[in-house]
């Protein structure tokens, strides 16, 4: 029942985020970007995993080259690489000259991968996910990616979700492998800390079955 009433969610989600219109992401997109920068300035950590979104995901497609502007020098910016199990490996963002077309429609770095457990090196994770609710709970599209990349990070790492307005639900369907997240982002919210993440101050902005 939890596995279809996910799906159901997932239907609904999906086409909300299709109606958007072209302006409407736009200016969702330059929001998040914008709270996500400022989020990454204030904490300057040594080392970020990220995502590079795809079929309009929140934070757009140059997301990836928004965050590498705004860390600190020497900074790494790892980003995921889907292996063939659908466990995340991951590689440093080397520019998007080196980003590769991968399968289901995604987006990778083609330098050297750091294993499945890199991310746990990360001060700061941002993962992709269609709602998040304040338990922290993510609903992401099904592949379980990243539940099993969450279950490797410290529970002291900072993990935050970019979401459009009206996916931070109160409640979404959950099972025992699901992993929270600390924090979601939206466009006209800012930082949502969650019940997981205490300690973490809110910062508002200025101004397919995959890896998900």
């Amino acid at each position: 029942m939890t596995h279809d009433a996910k799906q159901a969610t997932r239907v609904t989600l999906l086409a909300r985020r299709r109606a958007f219109t072209a302006p409407e992401r736009e200016a969702a997109t330059e929001a998040v970007q914008a709270a996500l920068v400022a989020l990454v300035r204030r904490l300057r950590p040594t080392r970020v995993a990220a995502y590079a979104p795809v079929g309009g995901e929140p934070g757009g497609p140059d997301l990836p080259a928004v965050l590498a502007d705004a860390l600190p020098p020497g900074t790494d910016l790892l980003l995921p690489v889907l292996r063939d199990d659908l466990d995340l490996d991951w590689a440093r963002w080397a520019g998007a000259g080196a980003m590769v077309a991968a399968g289901r429609g995604i987006r990778e770095p083609d330098t050297p991968r750091l294993g499945v457990d890199a991310i746990a090196t990360a001060e700061v994770v941002v993962v992709p996910a269609l709602a998040v609710d304040r338990r922290g709970v993510r609903l992401g599209r099904g592949g379980g990616s990243y539940d099993r990349a969450l279950a490797r990070v410290p529970a002291t790492t900072l993990t935050v979700t970019p979401l459009y307005d009206g996916e931070l639900l109160d409640e979404v369907p959950a099972e025992p492998h699901d992993r929270p997240v600390r924090a979601a982002l939206t466009p006209t919210g800012g930082l949502h800390p969650l019940p997981t993440s205490s300690g973490v101050a809110p910062h508002t902005s200025a101004g397919r079955t995959g890896p998900r």
